[in-house]
């Protein structure tokens, strides 16, 4: 598995990726007999309707770029990542791949349950691609990487599924590849574990490792890649700019997701009062308006509301929202950036293991940012009623935009405490 290529297409050296109009169509049946009696006696059983998934997709990734494949499900997201691992292939076009290539995907396949958990690091190494020389020396940060410890030496079959997801994703992650593949994965074990995957593949994106990520959390993706693919009904409806594309994707769900609301109520002879929807339909304003936040805006520690703070200060961000009926499944996020869009921090109630708010009638909410350790320059804050899966009831771009003042010039995004000692 040295290296995946099919027909070979010339690409120039700096591409680790081409994929060059591919198609995928799958038969979906009707009635498929599964025995031979059934196959003899209903023969029409065999019936199919051929369903076309992917209608000609290209895009190239440059060696060391990070690229997120971003859609609703069954747009083709997920197909088009199988196929850049060879678990299929397309039906037409073409995909060129230069380098070892690592695909968290199927975690754990490959792995044999009787065998213990440093045995299976050796041959689901093997099926990466390398030699046991290769996995003798990165073995112990693999196991080192999974937290396992003790256990490691037990029978797979004896792991919780916790335990054998980290142990996946420790080899996969760890396997040195040119290229690697993701897919919904990055929700492997618990919150420390998590970030610690996420830190991994900052630091082996910096090393110059390709990445391609699937993902529904569009704020992992704005932090690690540089572009973002739009697939929408088997093609590339916009790509570019994470942080530009995903406001076009959102806008666009939200919308769809009114439309169905509407629909779902007209059916059932509803009529919605005025202002249940988003008043606000611009490129920084958009969701169904179940919930609606009417103002945001940013406190210092006296109450007061404030646009300007130095690094260190606390602040405190509230919400004014109003909802026209009880929703109970909100998940309430906020993420900062800084005046060039850099994604600088992201959180909501769900990572923060707070669970799900509910909004009924009006109201108010606060988010306390005990450490604005931030250098002097201009922010703003984005914020985001949605449900778990994504679907924006309010997502509210640049909501508040503050600055960082200082009398000191210091270099860089972060302001650390620090001391100097001689």
């Amino acid at each position: 598995m040295e290296s995946m290529t099919r027909k070979v297409t010339p690409v120039d050296d700096d591409t680790a990726i081409s994929v060059s109009n591919i198609t995928k169509s799958f038969k979906v049946y009707y009635d498929k007999g599964v025995s031979l009696k059934d196959k003899l006696l209903f023969r029409g059983r065999g019936r199919y309707e051929k369903h076309q998934v992917l209608k000609g997709v290209s895009f190239d990734v440059k060696k060391g770029e990070a690229i997120g494949l971003i859609g609703q499900n069954g747009c083709g997201k997920s197909t088009t990542l199988k196929m850049l691992t060879q678990i299929m292939y397309p039906d037409s076009g073409t995909i060129t791949m230069k380098g070892r290539v690592s695909a968290l995907i199927e975690l754990g396949a490959g792995f044999h349950p009787d065998m213990s958990g440093r045995e299976n690091i050796y041959t689901n190494a093997a099926i990466f691609g390398l030699t046991r020389k290769e996995v003798d020396a990165c073995v112990d940060e693999i196991i080192e990487f999974s937290e396992l410890g003790e256990y490691i030496d037990n029978p797979v079959r004896t792991y919780s599924s916790g335990m054998y997801m980290r142990l996946a994703f420790s080899v996969a992650i760890n396997v040195n590849a040119d290229i690697l593949l993701v897919d919904e994965i990055l929700a492997v074990g618990d919150a420390a574990f998590q970030a610690k995957c996420f830190n991994k593949l900052r630091k082996i994106k910096a090393a110059g490792t390709t990445i391609v990520i699937v993902s529904h959390s569009l704020g992992q993706i704005e932090q690690l890649c540089e572009r973002s693919y739009w697939i929408d009904k088997g093609v590339v409806r916009l790509s570019g700019i994470p942080r530009e594309v995903h406001a076009e994707y959102l806008a666009f769900m939200g919308d769809k997701a009114a439309r169905i609301q509407a629909a779902e109520d007209a059916e059932k002879g509803k009529t919605e009062a005025p202002g249940t929807q988003t008043e606000t339909k611009d490129d920084k304003r958009w969701g169904s308006g179940a919930g609606v936040m009417d103002k945001g805006d940013m406190r210092d520690e006296k109450g007061n509301q404030q646009t300007s703070f130095h690094p260190g200060d606390a602040a405190t961000v509230r919400i004014h929202y109003r909802a026209q009926k009880p929703v109970d499944d909100v998940v309430v996020g906020l993420a900062v950036y800084r005046s060039d869009q850099t994604y600088l921090f992201g959180t909501n109630t769900m990572i923060d293991h707070i669970g799900r708010s509910e909004l009924s009638g009006e109201g108010t909410m606060e988010i306390c940012l005990e450490d604005l350790a931030l250098v002097a320059g201009k922010y703003s804050l984005d914020l985001a009623f949605h449900k778990p899966d994504g679907f924006s009831y309010d997502f509210w771009r640049e909501s508040c935009l503050f600055q960082i003042t200082s009398d000191k010039e210091e270099a860089g995004l972060v302001s650390l405490k620090h001391k100097w000692k001689f």
